[in-house]
């Protein structure tokens, strides 16, 4: 099956690849149609490829099209060949939507979840390909021969569907190894594929994809196959495709009635090809960036567009394409992995930065098109709160703003006072004020005689789902609270929680609703990590650093609605290796822990600022459950997932190679399995139980529990004796691509290990930030995954006055407003998740795409959308926005079918026109 893998960057950048890719591809076409015995060639499954390569050689579209229509150049369905473990749900959903999108145009797509690379499969990714209208998968990494042992195996996931798996065991470049000495060719064919390989596969067919990093097309391949055709009449050789292999594949299973093997779940076992756990924290800049943007796409920028949409505005579809396909880029494996060389991550950088500002100007605009179009009653601000989430909301949102440097009340739209609390404020008074641009003269626009840049925590409440409420801010009354500082031994308190600082910095937090005392929180640990961009590996010889060996400083301030603690920590730690190894604690990590409890709110938010100076090390947090647990709660694309703290049956397996069957394994740093560096040969990386998540990740044992939000790197891992302990990575350094002969990874180096890597130290100023819950019952009673889903799209505030409309903003004319000052899309009734709200690609304004998943662990979900307006037409679709089946629904109401464990559903629904 010839091929190429084409990574778009790596240690090398995307316009060096472009490069090679113009000539590379232009020898395929030449070849394809000059050779019609050079049957099919595939284009590494990823369509962003074509955009690459066209956007140069526009001329060759034609040809192109050809090519494929002819099945002679298998294209998609991928954008991107993605990550599966950090992509966000909805980043896959649209890197395969939009990869399929740009091949229809050239032709027919390879329908195959084809991911050569991909570092693990996602336990979703039955469902999401079965969705997209696969029935086959293809893949390299993440299964052994202790689970499955042939090659050929249904793969069930964690919803319960099924697909057709094949995997290369090999990776995607065997074939590519045939040589030409004819030989050499026999010698090769019959020791390395037909006696080791042949007998792994199920059927008769075996796979040998003929393709390798950036490599050109094998001209003279069908010569070689032709002439080992001859050399070995007893089997049959062919040049082929995916889809052809497949079919084939098939028809042998039915025929021959192969039963074949079932494996479940995600796939991440790293016995036979390196997985690289704990690449999920590499560049953890980068990964908080990831996080951000994913989640603010999907949770923030198209429910607010589809609002706007709703109330007559356009959507603009093709901005929000182009900030996908931004994303999509550095969706790559190697790119969100980040196990690229710098001058790489500069680029993904750079794209991250890109995506958010025409996300973000996006918001701003269509948030501003929303609050002017509102009756202000003639106030002389107005404050519109927003709000993403499918449910009524209310709560503190902060927000940065310019206010009027005198008394004001802030006003509801049925008249009640709305609180406030300014957090911090400067005098900006001549700089706004001299922004200000006047269209109409004659307009006679509020203008305060002091402005005022501040920060301000507002207490919002009756804010409609998917909607706004619009507040007017009235002058000469005041509805502050103002903030104070606190004696050191206060308490932080609110509905939920009562939180004090212990003498070492910890946290002593009262859960008020069981009135039990989960004590010694928010630990920081300092390691040591001689790993690279591809794993966490501690060092030989460690040296670890806590928070709570010290006694940081300690303020506090607050108000009735707004209290924060600021804890500065001075841990004393080693500068680099060398010294770690030796014990030695020459460099001062600042670390700045910051405490914030909002009145309302379930969730307690934590803010990390190092200022770091320290060479590859690696800095967690800790909560204690204070319970023995076997199993933790996290959530992965459209779902919830268990799994074992400790990855037993691999250890167990692993010391079974040992001769230690009885021996219990721990996943302790410095508790290794024995001649782990001798067995090397065993396993290819340590099967430790560094895990990634979502959202969220919970421990807890049906009566109460605790559960971690990470809004920049999101892994973790389960420690303590009694596997008690949330361990949240917030950042590790390293200063090189790949290192040989790491303890968690023994053997060669992955990647380039002759590439240093000193931005990846992260040298200066880290910011991290993250929120604690704490609940009664179970993970499921308390809809741990509902508050995660409301935490990463949170309320905003926006504000308006006349004398903002000028450079600040960027200036508009003046409208007088006539809508209400609260209005709402749909709002919904049940316990489902909405995952995604958007218009429709192929409808205007009153056609919406919404998206549900159920985010429980262990029962059902239910859901029911109540709309503003008559719902004209609605029914199930594919995640390529075809109809797939029918919903009930009655004038406003759409009535959704309940969702099994792990399933979501993707919804149609056109509203009747707005008068």
């Amino acid at each position: 099956m010839p091929h190429s893998h084409w990574d778009r960057e790596w240690y090398f950048t995307t316009s060096r690849s472009k490069v090679y890719l113009m000539k590379d591809l232009a020898d395929v076409l030449d070849t394809l149609e000059k050779n019609p015995d050079f049957k099919t060639w595939m284009l590494d499954g990823q369509a962003s490829l074509l955009d690459d390569y066209l956007a140069w050689r526009p001329q060759d579209e034609s040809r192109i099209r050809t090519l494929v229509c002819d099945g002679r150049l298998v294209v998609g369905p991928w954008y991107t060949q993605t990550d599966e473990i950090l992509a966000s749900g909805e980043s896959i959903v649209r890197n395969l939507f939009y990869g399929m999108r740009r091949c229809e145009k050239l032709g027919p797509y390879m329908r195959v979840g084809y991911m050569p690379d991909s570092f693990g499969q996602s336990g979703n990714m039955p469902q999401i390909y079965r969705q997209a209208g696969f029935k086959d998968t293809l893949f390299w990494r993440g299964v052994s021969n202790d689970m499955v042992e042939k090659l050929n195996f249904m793969w069930r996931g964690d919803d319960g569907t099924v697909v057709f798996a094949t995997q290369m065991p090999n990776g995607y470049y065997i074939g590519g190894n045939v040589p030409e000495d004819p030989d050499q060719n026999d010698v090769w064919w019959r020791e390395q594929c037909l006696d080791r390989l042949a007998p792994r596969y199920a059927t008769e067919h075996v796979y040998f994809p003929c393709g390798f990093d950036q490599a050109p097309i094998r001209r003279n391949l069908p010569e070689l196959v032709a002439e080992r055709a001859k050399r070995d009449p007893d089997n049959t050789y062919k040049m082929s495709s995916i889809p052809e292999y497949l079919a084939d594949l098939r028809e042998a299973v039915d025929r021959e009635g192969v039963k074949l093997e079932e494996v479940h779940g995600e796939l991440l076992n790293a016995k036979h090809m390196r997985i690289h756990r704990s690449i999920w924290s590499s560049r953890s800049d980068l990964k908080r960036l990831n996080t951000k943007a994913q989640f603010y796409v999907a949770n923030v920028l198209e429910p607010t567009l589809s609002l706007s949409a709703s109330l007559g505005n356009e959507y603009p579809k093709r901005a929000v394409e182009h900030v996908w396909k931004l994303l999509l880029e550095n969706a790559a494996h190697d790119s969100m992995g980040s196990c690229v060389a710098d001058f790489v991550n500069a680029d993904v950088g750079l794209r991250y930065r890109q995506a958010m500002d025409i996300a973000t100007s996006l918001v701003e605009l269509h948030s501003r098109l929303i609050a002017t179009s509102v009756d202000s009653g003639g106030a002389p601000m107005t404050v519109t709160v927003f709000n993403s989430d499918a449910r009524p909301r209310g709560g503190v949102v902060v927000e940065h703003m310019y206010l009027p440097g005198e008394d004001f009340k802030i006003l509801d739209e049925k008249g009640n006072p709305v609180v406030y609390t300014i957090l911090s404020s400067r005098d900006l008074t001549d700089y706004v004020l001299s922004q200000m641009i006047r269209f109409d003269p004659s307009r006679k626009p509020y203008v305060p005689n002091k402005v005022l840049d501040a920060e301000v925590a507002i207490e919002a409440h009756g804010v409609p789902a998917m909607g706004y409420a619009q507040y007017r801010l009235v002058l000469n009354e005041c509805s502050a609270r103002p903030l104070r500082k606190l004696d050191r031994d206060d308490v932080l308190e609110n509905e939920y929680y009562r939180i004090s600082i212990n003498a070492d910095g910890t946290l002593r937090v009262e859960d008020r609703a069981n009135g039990y005392v989960y004590d010694h929180q928010a630990v920081l640990v300092e390691s040591g990590d001689d790993g690279d961009s591809f794993n966490y590996s501690p060092p030989m010889q460690d040296l670890v650093v806590r928070s709570d060996e010290g006694r940081p400083e300690v303020s506090i301030e607050g108000s009735d609605i707004y209290q924060r603690a600021t804890i500065d920590f001075s841990m004393s730690v080693p500068k680099d290796l060398g010294e770690r190894a030796r014990g030695i604690r020459s460099a001062n990590l600042s670390v700045r822990l910051t405490v914030t409890l909002r009145r309302g709110s379930r969730i307690i938010d934590l803010e990390v600022h190092v200022e770091n100076h320290v060479l590859s090390h690696r800095l967690c947090i800790l909560f204690d459950a204070q319970m023995a647990t076997k199993f933790n709660f996290a959530d992965e694309q459209f779902g919830a997932i268990r799994r074992e703290n400790v990855h037993a049956r691999e250890m167990a397996l692993y010391n079974a190679s040992l001769g230690k069957e009885n021996e219990d394994a721990t996943e302790g740093e410095s508790a290794l399995p024995a001649n782990w560096r001798q067995n090397a040969e065993t396993w290819q990386e340590m099967p430790v139980a560094i895990e990634p998540t979502q959202s969220y990740v919970a421990l807890g044992n049906g009566t109460r529990g605790i559960a971690a939000l990470p809004r920049g790197v999101r892994e973790y891992q389960i420690v303590g004796d009694e596997e008690n302990k949330i361990c949240l990575t917030l950042f590790r350094t390293y200063g090189f691509m790949g290192k040989e002969d790491l303890l968690y990874r023994p053997g060669r180096a992955s990647g380039e290990r002759t590439m240093e890597t000193p931005d990846a130290q992260l040298q200066g100023p880290i910011n991290f930030d993250l929120g604690l819950l704490l609940f009664d019952g179970s993970v499921d009673d308390e809809r741990v995954a509902e508050e995660a889903r409301s935490y990463d799209g949170e309320l905003r505030a926006y504000e308006y006055a006349e004398f903002l409309n000028g450079r600040l903003i960027f200036s508009e004319p003046e409208v007088d407003g006539w809508r209400s000052r609260t209005g709402s899309l749909f709002e919904l009734e049940g316990d489902s998740i909405v995952s995604a709200v958007k218009v429709s690609e192929d409808c205007e304004s009153d056609g919406f795409i919404i998206r549900l998943f159920n985010g429980f662990f262990d029962k059902d979900s239910t859901a029911t959308l109540k709309f503003s307006r008559p719902v004209r037409e609605a029914y199930l679709c594919d995640l390529r926005e075809h109809r797939s089946g029918d919903v009930a629904f009655e004038d406003n109401l759409v009535s959704l079918p309940s969702l099994g464990r792990c399933k979501f559903l993707t919804l149609f629904v056109r509203l009747v026109s707005a008068d």
